[in-house]
């Protein structure tokens, strides 16, 4: 078991033992932490879904990202990453989501150098971003991302009590 798959399922089991329902947006982790939630058993009754949001006119369009923001910002902003999240939260009608944006590289993007990610995580409660600036290949970078989101994930879920 990989150490992803050990916090995917602590995260699923937290949010089943609650009762809350999860939803992702993903940028550069492309639904990798979609993807590892689900491989967890239990998984079906925590998952509402995942919106894979590569392209800003996803986040602008499906996610409720405005326009001007991302014009202002580009696409790897904390205030994109919280976007994402609120827009995940209010498409997959979840009670908490997860998103992820940032640089996996070979190349800056934005003017963001490589390995600069956000993570955002949205509840009633509100929305918080966490910045990280991570180091590696692109593939690296993206596993990175991905468990830095289930650790969001985990610790908000555990926040709920």
């Amino acid at each position: 078991m990989t150490n992803l798959h050990r916090i995917a399922g602590e995260a699923v089991a937290a949010a089943v033992g609650r009762g809350v329902t999860v939803a992702t947006a993903e940028s550069l982790t492309a639904g990798m932490v979609a993807a590892v939630l689900a491989d967890t058993p239990g998984a079906s009754a925590m998952l509402q879904g995942g919106v894979v949001s590569y392209n800003n006119t996803v986040k602008r369009d499906v996610l409720g990202v405005p326009q001007d923001l991302l014009d202002a910002v580009g696409s790897v902003d904390e205030a994109v990453a919280a976007a994402m999240a609120q827009g995940a939260r209010r498409v997959c009608a979840a009670d908490l989501a997860v998103s992820t944006t940032g640089v996996a590289g070979p190349e800056a993007h934005d003017g963001k150098a490589v390995g600069t990610v956000f993570v955002g995580v949205a509840t009633a409660d509100g929305v918080q971003t966490f910045p990280y600036n991570f180091q590696g290949t692109r593939a690296e970078i993206r596993g990175l991302a991905c468990g830095a989101a289930l650790e969001r994930l985990q610790e908000a879920l555990a926040a709920l009590g």
